[in-house]
């Protein structure tokens, strides 16, 4: 055997994803729940009356995870099938069983009811990280409710907001990917005993024409898995559509953590707001000085591959032919676990940096204070107006001097010079200038926008999720 140095490593597993995300997605997860599978569909058959012994069903269960995988991958060699693989392997360790593993089954009943199995969990993983990452976003957003600073609108500077409001845009994002999540997880089934192409002929052929006993036989699988109900009909797989929703959901948060993520890096160029930085944390290999944004980067770069996912998953769901086809099968071995993973890893990401954001108030006031001067210059006609001046001969007065502030800044690199401009002007010698640069009057209700949001958005989600909220962000990398 090769050293495993020598062969590709996935980053997603080796770099970025959580242990216990890899694990529900690993080899042993899958193989023991094919197991569990056959023993929940013995008992079943057994329950309903099938001549199944206690001793085969025993045997089943002592041995779930006692996998011989030296065995199954010889028996898949030769067999070129891997549930059958599989289905010998199990059978070399139970004798006694052998006979009744897979009774009247397809191989989807174990492939797709362990895919639904595992995408369930994910899911939760993924619900309890969504909620994690806005709580701390929520607490960030609390603290700097009031912190007014330079909005923009076209990447141009625009009305004032407040650092909490722009990061509440973050957490809405969130929030409604959760209730995405939350709806996906409500609408999933399990396949249950369905048969070849999901018309259950199989096990109406072993309960000799009972379809009674063959609806039952569903139900009990199905309760088994922990799932209520099973999907109404299916072919010989679940409707792929289920799939192709799941990973909507996946990429509709892979699409908010992008746009927060892009906020951050542009954020950080202009030295407002920072990422976590540790202490011994290299920015550069050339540049000594350099904080780099890698943890919003890296956001950025794994949800770009989510979001392609998506298409994958679309195309696989347009393109089964009638019963199935399996042309599915190797794009969703890739498409589904790939996609939990890259979320999972995004998320702790963006846990990381929720619950360590740096803020810089005075760069801040700085930007802030550098275009202040002209959205306030509204707000000083209206008092000049009050004051008895003419409206259309101040409003000339305040251009021609903003062009020649606007001038100073673009053309000699100078600071904003307005106000002075203003203040050596007669016609506003009786206006209070310096207050109309007061940054809180020009945020609106943002403070109170982020308080009601918080309040009414957030806190019924942290009561709803409580358990969730343990937990700290470990980046392996």
């Amino acid at each position: 055997m090769p050293d495993h140095h020598e062969l590709y490593d996935n980053p997603l597993i080796a770099r970025y994803a959580s242990q216990e995300m890899s694990r529900l997605w690993g080899p042993e997860r899958k193989f023991q729940t094919w197991r569990r599978l056959w023993i929940a569909l013995a008992e079943a058959e057994a329950e309903l009356g099938l001549p199944i012994t206690a001793e085969q069903i025993a045997e089943l269960k002592a041995h779930v995870e006692d996998i011989d995988w030296q065995a199954a991958a010889r028996y898949e060699r030769k067999l070129r099938h891997d549930v059958m693989a599989h289905v010998h392997a199990y059978g070399d360790v139970c004798p006694l069983a052998r006979g009744i593993i897979h009774l009247g089954a397809t191989s989807c009943y174990v492939t797709d009811n362990t895919d639904l199995l595992l995408i369930r969990e994910s899911l939760e993983l993924i619900r309890d990280k969504l909620v994690r990452v806005i709580d701390r976003l929520a607490t960030f957003a609390a603290r700097h409710r009031a912190l007014a600073c330079l909005g923009f609108t076209h990447l141009q500077p625009a009305q004032p907001t407040t650092v909490g409001k722009r990061i509440c845009l973050w957490i809405y994002d969130l929030v409604q990917d959760l209730d995405e999540v939350e709806r996906r997880l409500a609408a999933l089934r399990a396949r249950g005993a369905k048969g070849t192409t999901g018309t259950q002929a199989s096990f109406l052929q072993l309960f000799e024409g009972d379809h009674d006993k063959v609806r039952r036989l569903d139900e009990l699988v199905s309760r088994k898995m922990g799932f209520e109900s099973s999907y109404a009909v299916t072919g010989q797989t679940y409707s792929r559509k289920v799939d192709s929703q799941v990973l909507a959901a996946l990429s509709g948060i892979a699409q908010s953590a992008h746009k927060a993520a892009t906020d951050l890096r542009l954020l950080q160029s202009m030295k407002e707001l920072e990422e976590p930085f540790e202490e011994s944390q290299i920015g550069s290999s050339a540049m000594a000085y350099k904080r780099n944004p890698m943890r919003a980067e890296r956001i950025c770069g794994l949800a770009r591959f989510v979001m392609s996912l998506e298409s994958s998953a679309a195309q696989t769901l347009a393109s089964q032919w009638l019963e199935r086809t399996l042309d599915d099968s190797s794009n969703r071995r890739l498409t589904l676990p790939q996609a939990f993973l890259a979320v999972d890893a995004m998320l702790l990401i963006y846990q990381n940096i929720a619950a360590g954001m740096v803020v810089y108030p005075r760069v801040i006031a700085k930007h802030l204070q550098a275009e202040l001067p002209f959205m306030a210059t509204e707000n000083i006609l209206m008092a000049a107006v009050a004051q008895g001046g003419d409206r259309q001969t101040l409003h000339e007065r305040i251009r021609q001097h903003s062009l020649a502030a606007a001038a100073v800044v673009k053309q000699a690199g100078g600071l904003n010079d307005l106000i002075e401009r203003l203040q050596g002007d007669a016609a506003f010698k009786r206006i209070d200038l310096a207050a109309t640069l007061d940054p809180a009057r020009f945020v609106g209700r943002a403070p109170e926008q982020v308080d009601e949001f918080v309040r009414d958005v957030v806190d019924p989600l942290r009561q709803r999720h409580a358990k969730a909220l343990e937990g700290e962000a470990e980046l392996r990398v």
